[in-house]
């Protein structure tokens, strides 16, 4: 990811890459435990992900439901499905 701002849709794009590359290695790792350089690897794109979706939850809203707010109340059912101009 460039230090360019990305629109929602690119965002999500990237989301998609990182996790694709993360979830990947991580199966390689099931097979591979004491892969050093794979470990480190998955913990990149692993962070790369985390902040990823740190930005689009702070800028669109929850795209899990780990980004849910619950505080004092549920947000996830509030807001607008994505046929309704959602943000998902």
């Amino acid at each position: 990811m460039n230090n360019m701002p990305m629109n929602q849709s690119q965002l999500l794009d990237w989301i998609n890459q990182v996790s694709f590359v993360a979830y990947d290695t991580a199966l390689y790792l099931d097979t591979h435990p004491y892969d050093e350089e794979a470990l480190s690897f998955y913990n990149h794109y692993r962070t790369l992900r985390l902040k990823a979706v740190k930005m689009y939850e702070e800028k669109y809203g929850p795209l899990t439901l780990d980004g849910a707010d619950t505080d004092g109340h549920w947000s996830w059912g509030s807001m607008k499905n994505p046929w309704e101009g959602g943000n998902c």
